[in-house]
This record gives structure tokens, sequence and C-alpha cells, in this order.
């Protein structure tokens, strides 16, 4: 009996130093003296322009601006699987943003996600893709934010559990996960591939939503870019996993990076949209770039539709489903709630003044594992960025009831599709109504 006591007492007296030990060795970052806040006319413009696009390039303004706000001025909600996190302030408002840090605090925030006081940052800010950037990139953002008009705006502390509300927790995160260092051109690879992997990898963060996780929130690289998740929505595959009915081409990703829509694949839509609008602003060579880099890991195949799914586009849009229901007499309610809500701009022929969507049978929405994606879509509609033009579609979660939704999803996925019926459509109505969207 004593020899086991002594056995328990000497794992918990391990357990207890380890702890000390670890919380010693995570407290080791100290805080970065405050600055006073530079002057606009101390950064070269020239290194300011290069800043803008850069902030572009990483789609910043999506989780640092909130709904109608101030640019860049923070409180934006991102959903994590393990809760709420808020788009920090990056004026250079002295007291609510970053008007005291120096370029040294910035860059290890973004290389390190420590903040200026020696706090850690969650990894919703992806600064496991940031600590790739190089030294001049840093350098031109940080010139960018701090030449911005100060907002003294108070973001939300994060809305976490018990124990990651600890932010020393993350620490050990880090420890785990975290592997600080700059990018590195891949040798045998052009130079427009390693542009591109410069940027999807670092700024870009593209696998921070094309990736899954692992259940501490970690992305999996040994699946990089096979699918994840990002503010509710699905994120496809980009890679041979890819939903989509036809293999994307170069060119094509190319178009759709730029513009956020093309033919064969459609519009973007959910916060894809915001990172299109963002990307148009890139010089034409880095968007050539990431799409090379992006389209290495597709399949090599010019195509990956099915016969029986090429037979279905055809036949499903010679005329509209209301001109088909009264050649075939009573329709299915899914196919009369088509017909009445979706037919007159989802099929060819007649005259409208505007563009045809792509076909249903060739969008990666239809065609994907889920149904999240299309029962977003149907309930919020597709509308631009705020201020801006772009492809739109009206949203119908006020107009159609949850049933009358259900019936849509199997009735287009059925139709439109040569895949499996869902089976989650139900539970994801429910979640995306009630706000969680995962």
């Amino acid at each position: 009996m004593k020899i086991f006591f002594r056995f328990v007492l000497g794992i918990f007296v391990v357990v207890v130093l380890t702890l000390i030990a670890f919380v010693i060795w995570a407290k080791r970052e100290p805080s970065i003296a405050a600055i006073a806040p530079p002057e606009a006319s101390s950064f070269d413009k020239t290194t300011i322009a290069r800043g803008a696009i850069l902030v572009m390039m990483g789609d910043c303004a999506e989780c640092h601006t909130v709904a109608g706000g101030p640019p860049l001025a923070g409180g934006y909600p991102v959903p994590t699987p393990f809760g709420t996190v808020y788009g920090s302030n990056v004026t250079p408002d002295p007291q609510t943003g970053i008007g005291r840090w120096s370029e040294a605090a910035f860059a290890r925030a973004m290389r390190q996600g420590i903040s200026r006081d020696g706090a850690y940052l969650y990894p919703a800010f992806p600064y496991p893709h940031f600590t790739l950037v190089s030294d001049q990139d840093i350098e031109a953002i940080y010139a960018f934010l701090m030449t911005r008009p100060p907002v003294h705006n108070t973001v939300p502390a994060a809305r976490l559990p018990f124990p990651l509300n600890i932010r020393l927790v993350m620490a050990a995160w880090n420890l785990l996960y975290f592997q600080s260092g700059r990018f590195k051109p891949v040798s045998g690879e052009s130079e427009a591939w390693n542009q591109g992997a410069y940027i999807a990898e670092g700024l870009g963060h593209c696998g921070a939503c094309h990736t899954p996780l692992n259940l501490m929130g970690a992305e999996l690289k040994q699946r990089r870019y096979a699918g994840g998740t990002a503010e509710g929505w699905d994120a496809p595959a980009l890679n041979a996993a890819s939903p989509a009915p036809k293999t994307w081409t170069e060119k094509q990703l190319q178009i759709y990076l730029n513009a956020g829509f093309v033919t064969d694949h459609g519009m973007a839509a959910g916060p894809m949209m915001g990172v299109s609008h963002d990307l148009a602003s890139l010089p034409r060579a880095d968007v050539r770039a990431l799409a090379s880099y992006i389209a290495s890991f597709m399949p090599a195949s010019a195509t990956s539709m099915t016969q029986a799914t090429v037979a279905a586009e055809k036949a499903s849009y010679r005329v509209s489903t209301a001109q088909a229901m009264e050649l075939k007499g009573p329709a299915l309610t899914g196919e009369a709630i088509f017909a009445g809500a979706c037919a007159s701009c989802h099929f060819e022929g007649g005259n409208q003044p505007f563009d045809r969507p792509v076909p249903l049978a060739l969008s990666s929405v239809v065609n994907a594992p889920t149904s999240r994606n299309l029962i977003h879509i149907v309930l919020e509609g597709i509308q631009p960025p705020s201020g801006t033009r772009g492809y739109w579609m009206p949203p119908f979660g006020k107009a159609l009831t949850d049933q009358q939704i259900v019936e849509l999803a199997n009735y287009v996925r059925a139709h439109f599709s040569s895949k499996l019926a869902w089976s989650d459509v139900s539970k994801i109505i429910a979640q995306i109504r009630k706000g969680s969207g995962s």
C-alpha cells in the first residue's frame, strides 16, 4: 500500500513540477515598450502603397471591420468551434488600437501570435501563416495601418469556455502546433508557383479555411486543402477531393479569384465573396501566381463530370421547370417550389436583363458533401460587399418555410447532381436559423 501511495505521490509531484515549469516557460515573453504614435509623414509613400495591397492580399478588413463600422476598427465576431473571438482594432488609436505599437511589437504579433503586452493571441488570427511573411512586407503592412485614421473602439473580449479563456493555454497550443519561420522557395518550382505559394501559405492564409482542423483547432497539414470551414460555411476542397463537377483550370482560377465568377463554376458566396473582392485589387501577376499554385493541387484530368451529370445538365436547362410542369402534369413539391422561386433565373432560354447563372449541375454547392452552403444561399441570398457592384441573388429565408427549403434542397440535389442524397438538410437549416451555422 505504501509503495502504491508513493507511486501516486510521485506522479502528482511530477505533474505539479511540470505545470510550474510550463507556466515559467510560457511567461518568457515580456511586453514591448509602448511608443509615441508615429506621424503619418514619417512613412514612405511607396511603402504605404505596397502595404495597402498586402492588406488586401490578407483580406484583413474581413475580420477587423464590423458590419457598417469604420474600416479596421475591430469588433467583427469570428465564430470558431470553441466560441467567438472578435477582430481587434488595428487602427493607430493609442488607447484601443495599435497606435503605441512599435514595428517590432507588430512583427512579433504577426509572426509569433504574441501581443505587445506579452499576452498570447488566439490562432483565429492566423499567425501560423503570417509567420512566413517577409521583413519588407511586415514593414509595409505596418506603415499602411499606422497611416489609417485612428478610431477609438473597444473590442469585446473573446467568448470562450474555461480553460480556453486563459490565454496562457495558447502557449501549449503553440508548443504543439506552431512552427515559426520565413517562407522558403521550393527548388524546382517556377517563380510564379513560388510566389503563389508565398501568397497562399502566408498572408492569403488559404489553408485556414480550406484545410480541415484537428480537435484542437490546428490545421491537418497531411490533408492540406482537403476542405474546411469558415464562419459557418463549408470551404470546399481545393485538391482532388474538390466537389466541382468540372476540374478547375489555372485560367479559370485566375478569373474567379479576380472577379468572383467564372463560367463552368459559378460565383463566390459567403466569406469567399469578400476574399475575391479584395483579390481583385492585387496586381495581375500576383493573381496569376496564386492561381498557378492552387491549380497544382487540382486533378490533372480535363474534366471530372460524369456522363450522367452531363446529360442531366443538358436536359434540365432546355426549358424552364414551369414549362416542364405543363408538359408532364403535376409536379413534386420540390419541383413546384423550384418552379416558383428559382426557375425564372436558373434555366436556359427566355430573356432576362442579366447574365444567366451557371447551370446548377455544374455547381460545387449542389455537388458538395453537405447541404450547408446551399442552405446558406437559399436563406440569405448572395449580395456583393456593401458599396460595391457584383453578382446578386435574393434571399428566401423569410419567403419559404423550413419544410419548403428541405423539399427544395432535396429536389435540387436529386435533379441536378448524380451524388447521393443529403441527410443533413433539416439539421443544417435549424443550425443556420439559430445562428450557429455549424
